[in-house]
């Protein structure tokens, strides 16, 4: 079990790398020919209604639900019961998807009002938004019905197919920019129509490995399913519970709207370069501990539970907290390194790594939290993560629009609002962890207080020594590409080197973090 625990989260990991660098590919491409202005505001926010939706409605919080009972249909129920569960679940998915999008498509507008209120006071702004809206929400029912087949695969132990789905829609998103966009009249639309080309993409990809597994759903009418209609209700209290870091992202596009032309976009930038680590690890770890603490839960077996808990958290601590020192101090030379180049200027670096920073210091609260997460669907209580995420997101909503008002004036409106997302982020696996704790559902064991210590002293010695090796900005901004990403690639490698040989010179090693459910 432990190698095989430890194997899929390895592959799931890897492929994930390789779709989160061809997103840095995609957002560099973007960025050259596209720059930072009003076109790229509006795509960004008819880009992140579908995405998020996506997220809230699918890869979230019906994951959630979904997979802990298709566990159990799994270990207990018969093949013909399975079968007959997921052609029920495919077809109330498929339904609710399809009436989902129809719905955004006519209300475009509304949704744009919602998202971006801002966008208001620029009528053309305003109507370029509703057309990209209208072409990318399409994305929004194909990519839910590709989530479901990955949460299919996922749960039987096939990871590959779907870690390595998203690269497609990346792929796809470059191709339109570079060999595509100048040939249309409104070239922000060729990045619109790529998005909803993906989903199809996406959806089709997963369909021969379900049909090998013999897993692939015939849709049916599901409303008349009591497992369906039970599933589907729970996902009321889990749409904001897993999607606390993506509504609060949200609540800062809506706010942001507000602030000077260019905020929105170094806000998705910001974003990006934080999910990769968050994406990378939680989307790894997640993934696979999800079906595992299911099956332990399942098995009435609360050492197996507490043990992968522990196991990974323990994985966060050790890669979390150096992600965000390394973003914080590395900020411009990544920028420079992926972004700098024709149309984002000098001035979008420098906007840009200010709520890059702020964002980063969420980045252990963001990544646990899909960890601890799993601890109460698992066990399928939804409302106590429900109850925090509320708690989450009014902190971040207050807290954000407080620090923006006050900052605006200095330039740094957009970075409050990613310091006001980061502390909700906090706040939310706080209270997680806290109550896992207080319910002695995770009996964290010896030896934290010791790895804590370890981490912190290798994360000051790395960080010291990005300090001193990073050259000053004006050496980034005159190199050429080559010799930016040279620099970057040594300034990293060096950082990792010098954080791991820490750790091992204190005592740490892989031994101590060996995954042992079962003991």
């Amino acid at each position: 079990m432990t190698k095989a625990i430890l194997k899929s989260t390895a592959v799931v990991a890897l492929l994930t790398l390789v779709s989160r660098i061809l997103g840095f590919i995609r957002d560099a491409v973007i960025a050259a020919f596209f720059g930072a202005d009003a076109a790229t505001d509006a795509f960004f926010i008819a880009f992140r209604i579908p995405n998020f939706l996506r997220r809230l409605f699918s890869e979230g919080s019906f994951s959630q639900a979904f997979v802990p009972v298709l566990t159990r249909y799994k270990d207990t129920g018969s093949p013909t019961a399975l079968k007959l569960f997921l052609d029920h679940t495919a077809g109330a998915l498929a339904t609710l998807a399809l009436g989902i999008t129809a719905a955004g498509i006519v209300a475009a507008p509304a949704l744009v009002l919602l998202f971006a209120p801002g966008f208001l006071r620029d009528a053309p702004l305003f109507s370029l938004s509703t057309e990209t809206v209208r072409i990318t929400l399409p994305y929004l029912g194909l990519i839910t019905m590709a989530a479901f087949g990955a949460a299919i695969l996922n749960t039987f132990g096939h990871f590959a197919i779907p870690a390595i789905t998203p690269a497609i829609l990346n792929l796809t998103m470059i191709t339109a920019a570079i060999a595509v966009a100048t040939h249309v009249e409104q070239p922000i639309h060729a990045l619109a129509w790529s998005v909803t080309i993906a989903g199809l993409l996406q959806l089709l990809f997963q369909v021969p490995a379900l049909s090998r597994a013999g897993l692939l759903p015939r849709p049916r009418w599901g409303f008349g399913d009591p497992e369906v209609v039970r599933m589907l209700k729970q996902i009321g209290p889990t749409v904001l519970s897993t999607s606390v870091t993506q509504i609060n992202v949200l609540l800062n596009t809506l706010i942001g709207s507000f602030l000077v032309s260019g905020s929105v976009s170094w806000l998705y930038y910001s974003d990006r370069l934080v999910e990769f680590p968050v994406g990378l690890l939680g989307v790894a770890i997640g993934t696979v501990m999800l079906p595992q603490l299911s099956q332990s839960h399942a098995a009435a077996n609360a050492h197996a539970f507490s043990a992968s808990l522990d196991w990974a958290l323990r994985i966060v601590l050790l890669v979390a907290v150096p992600a965000t020192i390394g973003l914080v101090l590395c900020a411009k030379p990544l920028l420079f390194s992926l972004f700098q180049y024709d149309q984002f200027s000098l001035h979008d670096v420098e906007m840009t790594s200010r709520s890059l920073a702020t964002y980063s210091l969420g980045i252990t609260g963001f990544i646990a939290a899909r960890v601890l997460l799993s601890g109460f669907t698992a066990r399928h209580d939804y409302r106590t993560p429900f109850r925090f995420g509320v708690i989450a997101i009014g902190v971040n909503l207050l807290a954000s629009a407080a620090l923006a008002y006050a900052a605006a004036p200095l330039g740094w409106g957009h970075a409050a609002l990613g310091l006001g997302t980061s502390l909700a982020g906090l706040l939310n696996s706080a209270l997680l962890l806290r109550e896992l704790v207080r319910l002695e559902i995770y009996r964290p064991p010896a030896g934290w207080g010791r790895l804590m210590l370890q981490t912190l002293a290798a994360c000051t010695v790395m960080g010291v020594l990005l300090t001193v090796l990073n050259p000053e900005p004006t050496e980034w901004r005159d190199w050429r590409a080559m010799e930016r990403l040279t620099h970057l690639g040594l300034l990293v490698a060096g950082g990792m080197i010098a954080y791991a040989s820490c750790l091992w010179g204190l005592g740490l090693r892989p031994r101590h973090l060996q995954f042992h459910p079962t003991v």
